[in-house]
């Protein structure tokens, strides 16, 4: 008998529909025609021991136990999936091979190994034990990969890798909390002061923005625009300070003076303006990439105001209830080959929605295979897309239907032609100065057509000036002589840099390199996925919430005056991502098998240790004050930090 373990029951369903029938259900498994069985966990079943399991006197927090190592790691089965793991443990002795069906990612591969390991299967059953990769949980496509199974040694690496992320998160949070929280106990405040390495540095970046807010002191510049007559056709340019401009201009090259700036707009007022050079390109943009996750929340924030958290659960919901999108935690951005034979059924179900942008595929092609279309940056699990299913007579939320479509039009744009336009840039001698003009007219709209009403539309970049393409720039050559009929300075005042929002904090998780100054950790960080994963970030964002370390202002998110407190206590590599981006590199060699578990926990001990013993000298002045509280509640520092749903960033680790 071959036991299929999927990771949870919604897609252990899935996998026994597409296997043959008759079928026989029971209570946690499904038997099929053919005499397999397909059993499934419940997310974690097990969890990581807690420190009082190890020695009861841990149950009191107190910094003479710190650290605290377990020596022989303990897994111990969820209370309320107990029941489960028993029907599993019955079958797996029956089962003659065994099919890992976890989730396509890091955290779902060591979900069904760490449950093999604790039932202490025979080395020969876990050896042949299979793997199954399933991404879409529609009928035709489960099919597929029931008939692509792999050797389940192929994804070993990745298993270890996942172990080691959560031990050390567990290492890490419980040690760093403890300490931390009875530090803060003596200055009187008696809350829990929570420490992970990943929602650490991700409140670290809300406190730093604060602070340059809170810093920042706005000065006013000034912009000079030429207004030019050119062959009857107004045209404006900007100015382009010299060098000798240098002493009046700020390190972004913005014009302090106001004098200098009315100089010259007097200056070239009623004066000729040559054609000094003339530049014309024809450019192209290729149509964005579909969905992975961070992505698909960013932009849900922005276009609907959808936190990170609901727009993962308006996912899980399209992809576990009404099947209509891939597999939703994804970091991948890009799509197998064998991918594109969908394009067609896919396309034609979109024509027939109602989203605004439906008219517009009879223009699709799909026959074009757009670079998301590369087996070469494909891993475990590829871009979020529709599935084959018709979402027509499916009843959907506001908010599903939102994200969906959302996701439906970056898939279609695949199979458009690329935007193209013309880019002229035209410089004028006004008065001895320089001035640029600049002009984007498209010339095929490609597959922007999807995005025309889209504040999320992608605009063609460009750093200075651009003439409206409502009225296009007369056609100038070099030595042309026009008119310029009036120099105009616009004062203007430097802004603090935002709060960030959802949108924003997401953004920054995602592209932290771009906060690290250090060039060697910022590589590390361009090669890796940020802050957290795809899965978990949501899940951080909300925990600091919950802890009381961040607040909602409308949509500004601002730390409070704990967690800036807090952030203010910790030492600095505890407060940036430099500590992450040297754990992810490392958990990445692990999984590329370019690393092993040794060289990996070893430092983090060494490191841990220092930390634990300068926790002491720091500054916990700023923390409020705030009473006893006897009954504080009890946290679980588990080691499946990273879980499935709700519950996947529950841990001190992250």
């Amino acid at each position: 008998m071959k036991l299929y373990i999927a990771e949870k029951p919604s897609l252990g369903r899935a996998i026994a529909a597409a296997l043959p029938k008759p079928h026989s259900k029971d209570t946690g498994f499904i038997k099929v025609g053919n005499g397999d069985v397909v059993t499934w966990c419940i997310g974690h079943i097990l969890e990581q021991a807690e420190p009082d399991d190890y020695d009861p006197k841990y149950k009191q927090w107190r910094l003479e136990h710190l650290p605290i190592t377990p020596t022989e790691w303990q897994l111990k089965p969820k209370s309320k999936t107990r029941s489960q793991l028993t029907v599993i443990r019955k079958l797996v002795k029956s089962a003659s091979t065994l099919v890992n069906a976890g989730d396509p990612d890091r955290e779902g591969q060591l979900l069904v190994d760490e449950v093999l390991h604790y039932l202490k299967v025979p080395k020969a059953k876990i050896d042949n034990c299979q793997r199954l990769l399933i991404s879409d949980l529609n009928l035709p496509a489960v099919k597929r990969a029931l008939n692509n199974l792999r050797s389940n040694r192929e994804f070993s690496a990745l298993s270890v890798s996942a172990l080691a992320r959560s031990r050390a998160d567990w290492l890490y949070g419980m040690n760093m909390t403890r300490a931390y929280t009875l530090h803060g106990q003596k200055q009187g405040y008696h809350g829990v002061l929570s420490v992970g390495r990943v929602q650490t540095p991700v409140l670290g970046l809300v406190v730093q923005r604060d602070k340059e807010i809170a810093d920042f002191q706005p000065k006013n510049y000034y912009q000079v625009l030429a207004h030019i007559d050119a062959q009857s056709q107004p045209v404006v340019a900007e100015w382009q300070p010299s060098e000798a401009c240098q002493p009046h201009m700020d390190s972004e090259g913005r014009v302090l003076n106001p004098a200098l700036a009315q100089n010259v707009a007097s200056r070239i007022t009623e004066q000729p303006a040559l054609v000094n050079q003339v530049k014309r390109q024809d450019k192209q943009q290729a149509a964005p990439l579909p969905y992975n996750l961070s992505a698909l929340q960013i932009d849900a924030a922005k276009a609907f105001g959808l936190n990170a958290k609901q727009v993962l659960d308006h996912c899980q919901s399209l992809y576990e209830k009404h099947k209509l999108i891939t597999y939703p935690r994804s970091d991948c951005r890009y799509l197998p080959q064998e991918h594109h034979h969908n394009a067609s059924k896919i396309l034609g179900h979109l024509s027939q929605s109602r989203f605004s942008f439906a008219e517009s595929l009879s223009n699709a092609d799909p026959n074009i295979k757009s670079r998301a279309f590369n087996d070469k940056k494909v891993g475990a699990h590829h871009a979020i897309v529709p599935t084959e299913k018709a979402a027509g007579k499916v009843s959907l939320s506001p908010p599903e239907l939102k994200v969906y479509g959302l996701i439906a039009k970056q898939y279609a744009a695949q199979f458009f032609p690329a935007y193209k336009y013309q880019q002229t840039q035209i410089e004028f001698l006004i008065g001895g100065g320089r001035f640029l003009a600049k002009e984007n007219m498209p010339t095929q709209l490609g597959w922007k057509q999807l995005f025309k009403q889209d504040k999320l539309a992608q605009e063609t970049p460009n750093n200075s000036r651009e003439q409206s393409s409502s009225s296009k720039f007369p056609r100038l050559n070099q030595g042309d002589e026009c008119w310029c009929k009036q120099g105009e300075v616009l004062e203007k005042v430097t802004q603090p840099p935002a709060s960030f929002t959802d949108a924003t904090l997401l953004s920054a998780m995602t592209g932290i390199a771009r906060f690290v100054s250090n060039p060697d950790i910022k590589k590390i960080l361009k090669e890796t996925d940020g802050l957290g994963t795809e899965a978990t970030r949501a899940g951080i964002i909300e925990l600091l919430f919950k802890r009381g370390f961040l607040q909602r202002k409308g949509k500004a998110i601002n730390a409070t005056e704990v967690g800036r407190a807090l952030i203010a206590a910790l030492p600095a590599q505890a407060q940036t991502p430099d500590m992450t981006a040297l754990w992810e590199s490392t958990l990445n060699d692990i999984s590329e098998q370019k690393s092993s578990y040794q060289a990996f926990m070893g430092p983090l001990l060494a490191s841990l240790n220092q930390m634990l013993n300068a926790a002491g000298q720091q500054d916990f002045s700023g923390l409020p004050s705030q009473p006893f509280n006897k009954k504080r509640p009890k946290r679980k520092w588990s080691a499946n930090a990273k879980k499935r749903g709700k519950s996947r960033a529950n841990a001190a680790g992250n």
